[in-house]
């Protein structure tokens, strides 16, 4: 909904909530279903408002317990009957520096003693953390806003009695443990306090009348940024930015001005902003987004801007480079299905906002970003959590590198008459064998991003595959893949719940950059075989339907599964009796000595 999108209307958003919902709720677009509670050290009834919505906006349908009017620590470490059926799936201590309770009385206390002060406040919240565990679920708590007020004036932040001082060495903490413990998560109120201005963010009025612990027209930025953390969690962040070039990655016309005449480099204000711009973009490639070119160019002009003398971002920085004169909706739909991604997963940055309306409005989904100066845009896109992080996996670091040899692979086919001819020099071999604690994380993150090739779309938050890694009642497997043009990575997961003889396949899927390359085969294979040493003689699988997995309605009738049941919603059910299976694979190397690496052994 564009009312949602980064930079919104606070004050609409007020204002028309109750219409905003229900506008979303007509919408019968398939949405995951979560529980959160959200402890309160203050008045929170419109966060929560506004939280639905953006929530409703991304595919999560949420319901809510909200604890009593700052009763959020008690209600952590003693318990309510209320919260413990609630069961939450997600935990939202939402407090600010109202509810910090340790500050210095005066300025005769010995600096042992502040320090004592800021590690008992630090104590009274990690004793609540970690009594939440209890939930098994990610906790997300925000860090404290710098005080408006600062009797002592600039030596508030370096004079060790000042709040500000307090503050930001209580902030600190709670990153160390945020960095220390997993689904726990930080809400940079600070940040957004900031970034609104801090006379605006602060209204002592709300305060004193209401027990709102910032002004009303704030609330929206805070809902928002505590959105963008849960979308990120289920998996729901975008993956790719797909870039204009003249005026959008350099100043000037490439075709009409030549690489000598575009802006970009130190020679002019613009051609700096330009730069400044290609290294932010280059930022978002570091872990793990995907970059790709859309322009209305022709080809060897594109590159010649993108080989400029001071370009930052170059070609080899593209896993697809889109310059020719088609629409540029049809070149994002076509890259689309190049990398085996939906084209909602895209985020558009143009300096024409013809073209970004007609993005939108050709291509469901997905999202665009114009702007009149490219700093506009890097602040837009900053601030859009499109790209939300709370996970970073070793394939996150090395996912660019991962489609580009895709890129290669799909070169090479076209030399080929013969698909298994194709197949068999790609030289493929994998790793496929019960989960790793190492590479859980990882698991987690491909339960929650994939979609298409997914057939049960079950979510798992990292407390959920700890359970279970560690139950003795699953057969579970992952998949990683290598060929001769590098390491894809953990690209295949597979979750069966036993019953005696018989198996119930829980979760079962496949990163679609390794399609139709006999990967689900090969997990196949190895299921089968895994079955017969724990004496399962059958094997149920189950699809359900969602408007992005149609790809894999038949999968199991593909595998030799006979159908059980099929269901007027489009859902089915499978059952495979392995007595006689026989091996489908025949293009991968599966668990040969010289494809485990040391890390694996």
């Amino acid at each position: 909904m564009k009312e949602l999108n980064y930079p919104f209307d606070n004050s609409y958003i007020i204002k028309n909530k109750r219409k905003i919902r229900k506008i979303l709720l007509s919408n019968n677009s398939a949405r995951i279903k979560k529980k959160i509670a959200v402890l309160c050290g203050s008045t929170a009834n419109d966060i929560v408002s506004a939280l639905e919505l953006f929530l409703l906006d991304s595919g999560i349908e949420p319901s809510f317990y909200i604890s009593e009017y700052n009763k959020y620590w008690e209600d952590a470490v003693f318990g309510n009957a209320e919260l413990e059926e609630f069961q939450p799936d997600i935990v939202i201590i939402h407090t600010t520096s109202r509810n910090i309770t340790e500050f210095p009385e005066d300025f005769s206390e010995s600096s042992g003693t502040v320090h004592q002060k800021i590690d008992s406040q630090f104590e009274k919240f990690s004793q609540m953390w970690q009594k939440l565990e209890r939930f098994g679920c990610p906790i997300i708590q925000n860090n404290f806003e710098t005080p408006l007020l600062r009797p002592s004036g600039n030596a508030d932040f370096w004079e060790i009695h000042g709040k500000t001082f307090f503050i930001n060495s209580l902030n600190m903490k709670l990153a160390e443990y945020a960095q220390s413990h997993k689904n726990f998560y930080i809400n940079d109120i600070n940040y957004l306090a900031s970034c609104f201005g801090l006379e605006k963010w602060h209204s002592p009025e709300y305060w004193y009348m209401y027990k709102y612990a910032m002004s009303l027209e704030a609330v929206p930025e805070l809902a928002y940024s505590l959105a963008c953390i849960i979308k990120s969690i289920y998996g729901r962040n975008k993956k790719l930015i797909a870039l204009d070039l003249d005026n959008t990655l350099w100043g000037g016309v490439i075709g009409d001005d030549g690489q000598e005449g575009i802006e970009i480099g130190h020679e002019t204000a613009e051609a700096e902003a330009f730069e400044e711009f290609q290294r932010s973009i280059k930022e978002y490639k570091k872990f793990g987004v995907l970059l790709g070119v859309c322009s209305k160019n022709d080809e060897s002009n594109a590159l010649l801007g993108l080989n400029h003398p001071e370009t930052v971002l170059t070609p080899d920085d593209f896993v697809s480079i889109k310059a020719d004169w088609n629409p540029k909706d049809q070149n994002l739909i076509e890259m689309a299905s190049e990398l085996s991604l939906l084209p909602e997963s895209f985020v558009f940055i143009d300096d024409n906002p013809a073209e970004c309306h007609i993005a939108e409005s050709q291509i469901s989904g997905i999202n665009t970003i114009n702007f009149r100066s490219v700093q506009e845009a890097s602040y837009k896109l900053s601030r859009s959590g499109f790209f939300e992080m709370t996970k970073l996996s070793s394939d996150d670091l090395k996912r660019n590198d991962m489609y580009i040899a895709n890129a290669k692979r799909e070169s090479q086919k076209k030399s080929f008459a013969d698909y298994g001819e194709y197949l068999r020099s790609l030289e493929m071999y994998a790793v496929i064998e019960d989960f790793r604690p190492v590479y859980l994380q990882r698991i987690t993150q491909l339960t929650n991003k994939s979609n298409q090739f997914n057939l049960t779309t079950k979510r798992y938050s990292d407390s959920d595959m700890q359970k279970v890694f560690e139950s003795s009642n699953y057969i579970r497997l992952y998949g990683k893949l290598s060929d001769r043009f590098g390491d894809n990575g953990i690209v295949s997961v597979v979750i069966g719940e036993k019953h005696g003889d018989s198996l119930s396949i829980d979760l079962w899927l496949m990163s679609c950059r390794v399609l139709k390359r006999e990967m689900e085969y090969a997990m196949l294979d190895t299921l089968v075989s895994e079955c017969r040493k724990q004496n399962i003689r059958t094997i149920t699988g189950y699809y359900f339907k969602t408007p992005k997995n149609n790809m894999v309605s038949e999968l199991y009738g593909d595998f030799g599964f006979e159908l059980v049941k099929r269901f007027e919603n489009g859902d089915s059910v499978w059952k495979l009796d392995i007595s006689d299976y026989h091996n489908l694979n025949h293009a991968i190397k599966v668990n040969e000595s010289e494809c485990i690496s040391d890390e694996q052994k």
